[in-house]
């Protein structure tokens, strides 16, 4: 997938657009590494002199104006992180480049950009000459400032964007088999993808909180290539048996893909399933993929980031991917 780069693209001087993920809690340190992993397109931008207007969300304030939803925490932690001064602008008229970089208020503060509305595209695009995306874990949305604004400046991916692209684009390119998929966490949307997940995946281990949805559902797979992990009475954590069953057939898999916790981890009596589940991909020589944040805050409350080959910092959209292989922003890009 040929996405247009920056790498090679000099915007010296001139307006640039930056749409990135700026959904974190500011108090979470694992949250704080989605903004990390928007430096290298930032400090790239800052070389050029580009004069820079960092654009995001947080939360679902609902087209809202929600106080503790504010980018401003953001815009200093950024500061903090570059080394440089980030001005917050609460409003598009606001906007300025005197410190050279600047960030506006939260976009979902605005109907209009959920909505992906053409005028509110256009307001956006006004403020620049060119469009970044580096928000990967957002790009599955089609709003205004994911498949708008490309429409109206020329644009390239972030480097994080890319590096997003190629790690799971390997997933189903020369991957080596047998794929298993392990399906957890609490979001019960992750159960919209069961389908493409088998068409990527030799086999589907469901987890979490998942399986009690499927049977608050009445859903029974007889599917060869799911399994429904059995829940303990309290629902939050899997039995010694399924624990055993995903230990075995991480024993065998050649690649396998992470996205969500095993159990409610926080808790130290249902970490169990988690802990072993862990360990045992450890131990495990497969390459490892690990997809979202509530994965990552998992790993590195177990220090377990370096087991894993790429962890992505999409979650919805990392699972979009793997299944449908492009995401509304990434056609947005290309087009």
């Amino acid at each position: 997938m040929q996405l247009p780069s920056l790498k090679d693209i000099d915007l010296s001087g001139k307006k640039v657009i930056l749409r990135a993920d700026l959904d974190v809690d500011e108090k979470s340190e694992s949250e704080i590494l989605r903004l990390k992993c928007l430096l290298p397109t930032l400090q790239k931008l800052a070389d050029d002199k580009a004069q820079i207007v960092i654009i995001g969300h947080k939360g679902r304030p609902d087209g809202k104006v929600v106080e503790e939803l504010s980018l401003k925490p953001v815009a200093d932690i950024l500061s903090r992180l570059l080394e440089k001064e980030i001005s917050f602008c609460p409003t598009i008229k606001d906007v300025n480049f005197q410190n050279g970089i600047c960030l506006l208020e939260n976009l979902r503060f605005d109907p209009r950009e959920e909505g992906n509305d053409p005028g509110f595209a256009q307001e956006l695009a006004s403020m620049g000459e060119f469009y970044v995306n580096d928000a990967f874990a957002s790009s599955h949305r089609a709003h205004a400032s994911i498949v708008g604004i490309p429409k109206l400046l020329p644009h390239a991916a972030g480097f994080q964007f890319q590096k997003e692209v190629k790690a799971l684009s390997a997933v189903f390119e020369n991957t080596p088999r047998p794929v298993l998929s392990l399906i957890g966490g609490i979001k019960e949307d992750k159960l919209e993808y069961l389908e493409g997940f088998k068409d990527i995946s030799d086999l589907v281990i469901i987890a979490g909180r998942l399986p009690d949805y499927l049977m608050l559902k009445g859903v029974e797979y007889k599917d060869p290539k799911i399994i429904v992990s059995n829940l303990n009475p309290d629902k939050e954590d899997i039995t010694i048996h399924s624990i055993e069953r995903i230990e075995e057939e991480i024993a065998k898999a050649k690649t396998i893909i992470l996205a969500g916790p095993i159990g409610k981890y926080e808790d130290e009596g249902h970490r169990l399933g988690t802990e072993r589940v862990l360990d045992a991909l450890a131990n495990s020589q497969a390459r490892k993929i690990a997809a979202g944040g509530d994965t990552g805050k998992m790993l590195q409350f177990f220090h377990k980031e370096s087991v894993f080959s790429f962890i992505s910092t999409g979650g919805g959209a990392a699972l979009e991917f793997l299944v449908k292989k492009t995401l509304p922003g990434i056609e947005a890009l290309l087009n």
